[in-house]
């Protein structure tokens, strides 16, 4: 049985009223933006998201980097052939789960997730890091290989032909690309000391416009 962990900050009064905005994507905005200032040694990566899909009524997780959100939707890289994508060629619906532990924050969104245009992913894919370009390469994602060597001799490869041609060598492969979620729900969770945590929901209205807005019992 784990041990119930010390928490030494007072409780944060988070009432409806006193919210920074009634626009989900912005109180994202802030949250985040909030997160990423305060972020510690130990947990660097504030964009990591555990991203859940549903096959064949088989709910599937896996964690994910968001790289960009807006108004429309949180954006992610893949390979569009890996089993996920597969899975989401099937059923678009999904979640999204970002958890700060070092602020004690939580924001879940549901949604619909939509490939991005080829020029978004083209364009993302050369602002990338050359080792994050021969490893996108490399990997023929969720495909059985025979040994972690198969990939070594892929890399040492794609190293040649970059010293021989240069970086403009390792181009986006073809089912490489992006996709977006654009979620109608969203949940805040704040947690709180003494248990009584906050739970905040925006949900689109009937009319696909209005956030309505409720609070959840913790």
């Amino acid at each position: 049985i784990y041990g119930n962990r010390t928490v030494t900050r007072k409780n944060l009064s988070w009432l409806e009223e006193n919210l920074p905005s009634k626009n989900p994507f912005e109180l994202f905005d802030i949250w985040f933006r909030n997160v990423a200032k305060n972020k510690n040694v130990t947990f660097e990566e504030v964009n990591a998201v555990c991203l859940s899909t549903v096959i064949n009524n088989q709910p599937k997780s896996r964690m994910v980097l968001m790289k960009e959100y807006d108004r429309e939707g949180l954006c992610f890289y893949t390979h569009y052939n890996s089993a996920k994508g597969m899975q989401i060629d099937r059923n678009p619906h999904a979640s999204m789960l970002f958890y700060w532990p070092h602020v004690d924050r939580q924001v879940r969104m549901e949604g619909k997730l939509e490939k991005l245009p080829v020029e978004a992913a083209e364009a993302y894919w050369y602002h990338r890091p050359l080792k994050s370009r021969i490893g996108s390469k490399v990997s023929e994602q969720s495909k059985m290989i025979p040994n972690r060597q198969y990939l070594e001799d892929k890399k040492v490869e794609l190293e040649k032909l970059v010293a021989e041609k240069g970086e403009e060598a390792i181009t986006r492969p073809e089912d490489w690309g992006g996709y977006r979620l654009r979620p109608h729900y969203f949940e805040f969770w704040q947690g709180q000391t003494d248990r009584i945590h906050d739970r905040i929901v925006f949900e689109k209205g009937a009319d696909e416009t209005e956030w309505l807005i409720k609070r959840l019992s913790p």
